[in-house]
């Protein structure tokens, strides 16, 4: 037994019929209404004309912005390793600090 549903999402004044798993339904949607506001801020623009462009070019900002974040991400984990370093650092020095008083 199929545990997809249909979803009826509206990109660009276009309906699209996909498939999904209910509880990924929302998130879906939430992507949908992104991709739609974000090739109606392209095609707004100006600078970029016909579906496929402007598609096309959604999908690449959409992915910059992707990687960016993982970037970042990986960032900040880096930056947390530090400072759980610096901290167990600190923390010892306390720590010979208090045994030698």
């Amino acid at each position: 037994m199929s545990t997809s549903e249909t979803v009826t999402i509206l990109v660009l004044d276009k309906e699209y019929q996909v498939q999904c798993p209910p509880d990924q339904r929302d998130a879906l949607l939430r992507a949908a209404l992104e991709l739609d506001q974000r090739m109606r801020t392209i095609r707004q623009g100006g600078s970029v004309i016909g579906l496929e462009r402007i598609a096309i070019m959604a999908a690449l900002n959409l992915s910059y912005d992707l990687l960016e974040t993982q970037h970042r991400a990986t960032k900040n984990e880096a930056n947390s390793e530090d400072l759980e370093r610096l901290d167990n650092k600190v923390f010892q020095a306390l720590q010979a600090l208090s045994s030698s008083s």
